[in-house]
């Protein structure tokens, strides 16, 4: 029988690092099918004992199956799971960023809001800012949206990705391809202080890069967690962004990573 007792570091200042490791633990197992526990390990910088814990208390919250060695995913409906466990990592930091990325919102503007938890905070903070026309890709920003009168709301449509809870595929890309917006929200699973926005995920990464391309201005939302890890996949350099909003606990490293490459940098 397992344990039901908390996990190390339950009660200290561990904990939002365990919770967003076993986030994404999840968002990796869903993408990838499986993983195994050495992966892990090595990704995440624990020992295997760490990831064997977290495994298994993934499992009893439904998240994922484990296998012999790993754990492989289960059916899609536990990515709510994963997607409430990202949802609940550095919420305030999370809300602070949307309510200042909706101060870049004016009447009149045709937006793009990217997929993601931080993305989503800022729609709760543009009732003042409407009329406007929102293009997403994002289930949980439609769904918020639906509180926002004088919105008119474009909804990509493609392939659902039950990690992130938005569209992608050729039919998302062809739609972008035809659109010009004054302004893309985007949202990033990790930054690298050299190469920029990264992601673990090609998919993901083409559909961003054609936000990109529709954008005559680019915001970043990420939270200052997104520096502590770093995907092997480019997304978009560092010059192309017009403005990076992020909270006050952004490494100086990454601080002057987005100063050199002429990045307006607002810290909430």
């Amino acid at each position: 029988m397992e344990p039901t007792t908390p996990p190390p570091g339950a009660g200290d200042g561990r904990a939002p690092l365990m919770l967003d490791r076993r986030a994404r633990i999840v968002e990796l197992v869903r993408q990838q099918g499986s993983a195994r526990v050495s992966e892990l390990a090595e990704r995440f910088g624990v020992t295997p004992v760490t990831i064997r814990s977290d495994l298994a208390q993934l499992e009893r919250e439904g998240a994922l199956v484990r296998d012999h060695g790993g754990a492989v995913a289960s059916a899609p409906a536990s990515a709510l799971i994963a997607f409430e466990q990202r949802t609940g990592m550095e919420r305030e930091a999370k809300q602070r960023i949307g309510e200042a990325a909706a101060s870049f919102v004016e009447p009149g503007d045709s937006i793009l809001l990217d997929a993601g938890t931080t993305v989503v905070e800022m729609v709760r903070h543009l009732r003042q800012q409407t009329p406007l026309t929102i293009v997403t890709n994002a289930l949980n920003v439609a769904a918020e949206l639906r509180n926002l009168s004088g919105a008119e709301v474009w909804m990509l449509g493609g392939t659902l990705n039950y990690a992130t809870f938005g569209t992608l595929g050729p039919l998302v890309e062809q739609s972008l391809r035809d659109l010009v917006v004054q302004k893309l929200f985007l949202a990033a699973e990790s930054i690298d202080p050299v190469f920029g926005v990264t992601d673990s995920t090609l998919e993901i990464a083409q559909v961003k890069r054609a936000m990109a391309g529709a954008a005559r201005q680019i915001f970043l939302l990420a939270d200052s967690s997104k520096w502590r890890r770093s995907g092997f996949i480019k997304v978009l350099p560092f010059s192309a962004i017009h403005t990076l909003i992020t909270d006050d606990g952004l490494p100086d490293q990454a601080r002057r990573a987005v100063e050199q490459a002429g990045v307006r940098l607002l810290l909430v």
